[in-house]
């Protein structure tokens, strides 16, 4: 019989996938969601897996029962990560010129002026939660600006967000209706920038769309706004929230920065590598019969990857287990490999530097203001979330 992955992988998730990693270089769980998976722990074979053609995203290849995912209606589920080449190659060539990192530079003024006014209420009132009041609220503007997506409509979308990827186990239909509100708002926005183009990446996509109707399906331009809409608010905020907790857990890196801000583009890859906001990759499904890490894995079952456990293997970098702001990060898989590799990452970067460099200059002595063994995570095992971070200036 399958064993449960262990449930301390919340709120020890280091812990339980350097054991896995040190035991074996596959694993094979019952997931919470009554699913199994196979999860590749080691970096050489992790770094293989997310980059094999014969590991699918799309769910057409899984196995009955081997994979029992909250579904989404194809409005929201013909995206590319449920998407293989041609169409995924289609769809990401048509997206990939709004996120290039010269075009992601040119934001760089904006996200430091909104970053600024989110911390000052917090600086002013000598301390407050930081991923409410910061971490949260930075990302999704910033996104909602790329896609064009009015300020009257984004105050509910960290909630939906929230209730797809960790449904509240005493309201079973929650899920649903994020998911119908997301449509709702999605259809409603994308018929504005038809009749009132704007220079957004959503305009580009509806023309897109428009222009020529064998490029993007309607349902591919509607799923497409929401992955980029979803993940790149939810990763951002995760990713921020981590980066903040885990200097302030290392005062002397703290304090490097404080003393070398040139250091922040670096030590923002290393903090990602060192606490991935999202330990384990989108599930894959394998082709024909395979083997990982010497393990047959037989076609129809989900593969996962450990971003966590691979990016902490000391096969691939020294002393993986210490946080080292200088360290050359080169080669991480926090953000993918391969042809799937995040679409979004320079975004993410660019958000955390520019997060982390704003609390170093405005709160230089900021502090934890809870006990850190209290603090509290969302319940899932593919996001490191902080609910809240409290602190004091």
């Amino acid at each position: 019989m399958t064993a449960p992955l262990p449930e301390s992988v919340v709120t020890d998730p280091h812990g339980v996938y350097t054991e896995l990693r040190e035991s074996a270089p596959v694993h094979r769980f019952r997931l919470p969601d009554g699913a199994t998976a196979w999860i590749v722990t080691r970096y050489a074979d992790a770094r293989a897996a997310l980059a094999d053609p014969r590991l699918s995203l799309n769910k057409r290849y899984a196995a009955d029962g081997a994979w029992k995912g909250f579904g989404l209606p194809p409005a929201l589920d013909t995206n590319l990560l449920n998407m293989d080449p041609p169409d995924h190659t289609r769809i990401r060539r048509l997206v990939s010129p709004a996120f290039t990192a010269r075009r992601i530079e040119a934001l760089r003024r904006d996200i430091e002026r909104k970053a600024h006014d989110l911390l000052e209420p917090i600086a002013a009132a000598g301390g407050g939660d930081l991923v409410r009041g910061f971490a949260a609220p930075l990302p999704v503007a910033v996104i909602c600006d790329v896609l064009g997506i009015p300020a009257d409509r984004r105050a509910d979308l960290r909630g939906w967000a929230g209730t797809m990827l960790a449904p509240p186990a005493d309201d079973p239909a929650a899920p649903a209706r994020a998911v119908a509100s997301l449509i709702e708002l999605l259809t409603t926005v994308i018929a504005g920038k038809r009749a009132e183009p704007g220079p957004d990446i959503l305009s580009a996509l509806v023309a897109a769309r428009d222009d020529d109707g064998d490029r993007l399906t309607e349902d591919e331009l509607t799923s497409l706004a929401f992955l980029v809409l979803v993940a790149g608010y939810e990763n951002s905020v995760n990713l921020i929230g981590l980066a903040v907790l885990t200097l302030l857990r290392h005062p002397d890196q703290w304090a490097a920065l404080r003393h070398d801000p040139a250091l922040i583009p670096g030590a923002v890859r290393e903090l990602m590598r060192f606490e991935p906001p999202a330990p384990v990759s989108i599930r894959r499904f394998a082709t024909v019969d395979l083997e990982i890490g010497g393990v047959r894995i037989p076609a129809g079952d989900t593969v996962m990857v450990s971003l966590a456990a691979a990016d902490r293997d000391p096969a691939r970098y020294p002393d993986p287990d210490t946080l080292d702001l200088r360290r050359d990060t080169s080669a991480q898989l926090t953000l993918g490999h391969g042809i799937h590799h995040c679409l979004g990452a320079p975004l993410a970067r660019l958000e955390a530097e520019v997060a982390v460099g704003a609390v170093l200059r405005r709160m230089p002595e900021l502090k934890l203001d809870v006990d850190d063994a209290t603090l509290r995570w969302r319940p899932s095992f593919r996001s490191r979330a902080l609910l809240s971070l409290p602190v004091r200036v």
